[in-house]
């Protein structure tokens, strides 16, 4: 018996500390790795139906639309399968995105495994799921890394809802480049605040953090604003070092992050260029203004053109050729970004009017446009999936529906975190001040978003356009709920010492 009983005991005392070695992170990741591969890789397949933009990616990378009926599915139906080019591919970029990196890599891991001639999404999938998992771990080892194991398991708990959450992995079964935004995003924001906890080795934590933001800038054209935002940001970073190596590649880093950001802005085509100032003037100025007679006279612009307020570029029938010499004369070389954002500053009331349109759909993660099923499954016409979207359902159902929400959400997280910024000024530990620079930093990329959407294309599509802000208030909001459980919002300082059970900080290649 008592043999026995010390070989239980013995036994227990193996397997306990490999039970503890489970990390928060790693709970968190695998967890969002469970939910991920069961959405998208198990049967009914969830992924997004095309909208109409998929052609912006696949013709230049080889790959082509394959079922004869595919016109039919716009919108309604998911489509796993295409077509590879098996000879000469006459179709040039009609956009340059670094999204073609992993069309490109997934379209070779196809060919190695599955056929040359026919592409599943589904690889690509799974390696936009490999890259979110080491996001989602980076995240959750940055906010829990000094943290209690229980209070760092009940955030890995709210980690799962929030990032595991299908209206945001559906989109790695499309060629939306959403996938790549959030998921660089992520990196980003993990690899900043990982700066700022001094855990990990910072070169390697500046690298990805440079890397990632480059492919998340360049990722789609309406990110240009996203690297300059970063890069005059993120000049804070030059001082949180002494050595002069570090800084140096930090600026010079920043100085290719703002070159990429102005690259990305040069680099939009005309027929872009002429799409979104379309709907800039007829789905954003005209639709909000009372009098559209008045308003297109305020730009110079014939009174006639007020027949197009609420039109689209895409109208097959529309009352004007969008792409005649007439309308690129008299209506497109009137007006552009500049004297948009100048109609709206000396117009407060239309401009309160189209951002309260824009928060309305600030807070939707999935568009309800497309549908999530294949058509063989029998589902209705952009039939959408309810499987785990507990978070998404909820946060788009709850949270208030107006812009001044958008400001007073910033303002209540800024000053919850002012108290632990004076004292790192105050200390001129510009390590521990990288924390507000990147609240800071997130609200400025996520609001890009939303301005650069009504000020360049007004309310159209505007729920896929919004995007970067919704993904950017989960990032901050998730931050802030860390803190507080880990109860260190206001706490400016890392702690010297550690509790029993919490993690100890690797320090590791990062002294100052």
């Amino acid at each position: 018996m008592i043999e026995d009983n010390l070989v239980k005991t013995t036994l227990r005392q193996r397997i306990m500390p490999a039970g503890l070695r489970v990390s928060p992170a790693f709970a968190a990741a695998f967890g969002v790795l469970l939910v991920t591969v069961i959405a998208l890789f198990t049967a009914p397949y969830i992924g997004m139906a095309d909208n109409g933009d998929f052609f912006r990616n696949i013709y230049s990378n080889g790959l082509y639309f394959n079922l004869p009926d595919y016109d039919s599915k716009y919108f309604g139906y998911f489509v796993k399968h295409f077509g590879i080019y098996q000879y000469y591919n006459e179709n040039g970029a009609t956009l340059d995105s670094s999204q073609s990196l992993f069309i490109k890599l997934s379209m070779g891991l196809n060919k190695l495994v599955f056929s040359s001639t026919v592409f599943d999404i589904r690889f690509q999938a799974a390696i936009y799921t490999v890259l979110y998992v080491a996001a989602i771990y980076l995240l959750i080892e940055a906010v829990t890394c000094k943290m209690s194991r229980k209070q760092g398991m009940i955030i890995a708990v709210i980690a799962i809802l929030v990032f595991g959450d299908t209206g945001y992995t559906a989109y790695f079964n499309s060629f939306y480049s959403e996938s790549v935004v959030m998921i660089m995003m992520i990196f980003v924001f993990a690899s900043w605040l990982l700066l700022y906890r001094k855990r990990y080795n910072d070169y390697a934590l500046l690298g990805l953090f440079v890397l990632s933001s480059i492919i998340l800038t360049t990722s789609k054209q309406q990110n240009a604003p996203v690297g300059m935002i970063i890069a005059v940001l993120g000049i804070s970073l030059v001082w949180i070092r002494r050595d002069r190596l570090f800084r140096s590649l930090t600026l010079v880093s920043m100085a290719l992050l703002m070159l990429a950001g102005i690259a990305t802005y040069l680099n939009i085509s005309k027929e872009f260029v002429n799409i979104n100032q379309y709907h800039a003037m007829t789905r954003g100025v005209l639709k909000e203004s009372s009098n559209p007679e008045t308003t297109l006279k305020s730009f110079g612009i014939d009174e006639q053109y007020a027949i197009l307020k609420g039109s689209i570029y895409y109208e097959q029938y529309g009352t004007v050729d969008v792409n005649s010499p007439m309308l690129e004369k008299d209506f497109y070389s009137r007006y552009g970004f500049g004297s948009i954002l100048k109609y709206y500053a000396t117009n407060p009331g239309q401009l309160g009017s189209i951002l309260n349109v824009a928060a309305r759909s600030a807070f939707s993660i999935k568009p309800a446009a497309m549908g999530n099923y294949e058509e063989s499954e029998g589902k209705a016409f952009r039939a959408q999936s309810h499987f785990f979207t507990a978070y998404s359902l909820l946060k788009q159902k709850l949270a208030p529906k107006t812009f001044g929400f958008i400001l007073l959400w910033m303002a209540l997280v800024i000053g919850l975190y002012m108290p632990s910024c004076v004292k790192a000024v105050k200390a001129r530990n510009m390590r521990a001040f990288q924390r507000m620079v990147l609240i800071l930093a997130s609200m400025g990329v996520g609001l890009s978003g939303i301005f650069v959407s009504i000020i360049g294309a007004g309310d159209a599509d505007i729920s896929k356009h919004e995007f970067l802000f919704t993904l950017c208030f989960d990032l901050v909001t998730f931050m802030l709920a860390a803190d507080v459980i880990g109860r260190r919002v206001s706490a400016g300082r890392h702690p010297a010492a550690r509790k029993a059970g919490q993690y100890p900080e690797v320090q590791k290649g990062v002294s100052a």
